[in-house]
This record gives structure tokens, C-alpha cells and sequence, in this order.
């Protein structure tokens, strides 16, 4: 089955402008609540890109200032990270597509981070930000679209039966 952009039914889309990256920096971070399809740009001071630096310091600093004490795992402010350092895409480097995804552990309540590789985070990265914060919860299977060409950022309510590993997905969108 291949599946084209067209046949999904859009639900919610926020443009932006482009900007040239900044010795690796893109200086925002773009926040989306998947719950009440919500999008906003956050600012990336030049203090937190001398203190916090690279993809984990930035997705640590993020989920700090987005969550409280008492949020757990599975509230809906909880926040997933994913955040990219200055060298993310940079084909000069060894391992330079990697981006770090930080959040609350289910299982002990305390911050976690995994790094990952792959085309996301630089993709991310070129598309003109540094790192991305989902929040809320959606009673229903949503699909978050970035074109980075185009500015634009877009969100697809998935069909039924549609695939659930991300894998074969990519592959049909």
C-alpha cells in the first residue's frame, strides 16, 4: 500500500520563517502539545548555549523549564525531547547525525535521555530548529509532518490500519 500526504486528512498547521544556521546554531526550539494541537517557537538565549551545551544539555535544560516536581511520566505537560548539537549534520564529524531524546522515566520518575541516529535530527536541524518539545496527549494517532523546504510544519490525523512500526511507515509516507 503506498500512502501519499494528499489522502491524510490535515487537522492543524503553523508556518515559519527560515533562517540560516549560526556556527551550528539555529537559536530556537519549537514546541508542539499534540493534545490541543498547539505550536510555539521558544528562543535559544546565548546563555543556555554556553551553559547547556550539545543535545543532552539542551533536552535536560528544556524538560527542566517545561515540567515541575510533582509531573509524572505520564501527565500530559511531561514533556519528550529531542535536541541536536551544533555539529548535528555536519558530515565532518564522526557520529554527527545522532540527537538525544530526554524525558521523565516511566519507571523511576527521574529524567532520562537516549541517544539516536538516524536522518531525524539533522533533518530537524535543517529544518530551522535545535530541538523539538512534544507535549499533551491526543485521543487519537497523529502524524507530524515538517518540510523544512517549504516552512511549514503540519499535523495528519493517521488512518485506521495504517502501520504502526515507524519503519515501514516512512516508507509509504
Amino acid at each position: 500500500m503506498s500512502l501519499a500526504m494528499k489522502e491524510l486528512k490535515k487537522i492543524a498547521e503553523w508556518s515559519y520563517e527560515k533562517k540560516p544556521l549560526s556556527r551550528g546554531y539555529n537559536m530556537r526550539s519549537l514546541a508542539i502539545d499534540i493534545g490541543a494541537l498547539g505550536f510555539a517557537e521558544k528562543p535559544v538565549s546565548a546563555e543556555m548555549k554556553k551553559k547547556f551545551v550539545g543535545g543532552k544539555g539542551f533536552g535536560l535544560r528544556l524538560l527542566w523549564d517545561g515540567t515541575k516536581p510533582s509531573t509524572k511520566w505520564d501527565d500530559p505537560e511531561n514533556e519528550i525531547v529531542i535536541a541536536m548539537g551544533p555539529v548535528c549534520g555536519n558530515t565532518n564529524y564522526p557520529g554527527s547525525g545522532k540527537s538525544l531524546v530526554v524525558s521523565l522515566s516511566p519507571m523511576t520518575g527521574v529524567p532520562i535521555d537516549s541517544n539516536v541516529g538516524g536522518y531525524f535530527g539533522p533533518f530537524l536541524k535543517f529544518s530551522g530548529f535545535d530541538a523539538l518539545e512534544l507535549t499533551g496527549k491526543s485521543d487519537r494517532d497523529l502524524i507530524v509532518f515538517f518540510n523544512g523546504d517549504a516552512g511549514t510544519v503540519e499535523i495528519f490525523e493517521s488512518p485506521e490500519g495504517l502501520e504502526s512500526d515507524t519503519h515501514i511507515l516512512a516508507d509509504k509516507l
